[in-house]
């Protein structure tokens, strides 16, 4: 069974990643916003698919909150400190809320 709030959460979560160069002043960061509009549309993509079609891929959520923790380091633009600072919010709480539906659910084994 699929943790359905969480999945709903991490859409918004890249929603407002994919929009947030030009809301928030740093569009003009080629790599920062071209991250921010990719990863942010392809993690809302996927956390809906999870959360509507009951499609187990927490682990997409997972790796793309991993990803959008790296990013500001290995695409060069952690000296953008509005857009390395929202990726890494955004990476961090999509990577928890993919771990904690992980486990949702699930009863352990007794013997």
């Amino acid at each position: 069974m699929s943790a359905r709030w969480q999945g709903w959460a991490v859409f918004t979560l890249g929603m407002w990643l994919a929009v947030s160069p030009w809301l928030t002043g740093y569009a003009d960061d080629a790599a920062a916003t071209a991250n921010a509009a990719v990863a942010g549309l392809l993690l809302a993509l996927a956390a809906h698919l999870d959360a509507s079609c009951e499609l187990s891929i927490e682990w997409v959520n997972l790796g793309g909150g991993v990803w959008l923790l790296m990013a500001p380091f290995l695409l060069g633009f952690d000296d953008v400190r509005l857009a390395a600072a929202n990726c890494i919010a955004v990476g961090a709480a999509a990577a928890a809320l993919a771990a904690s539906s992980l486990n949702f659910g699930r009863q352990p084994v007794r013997r």
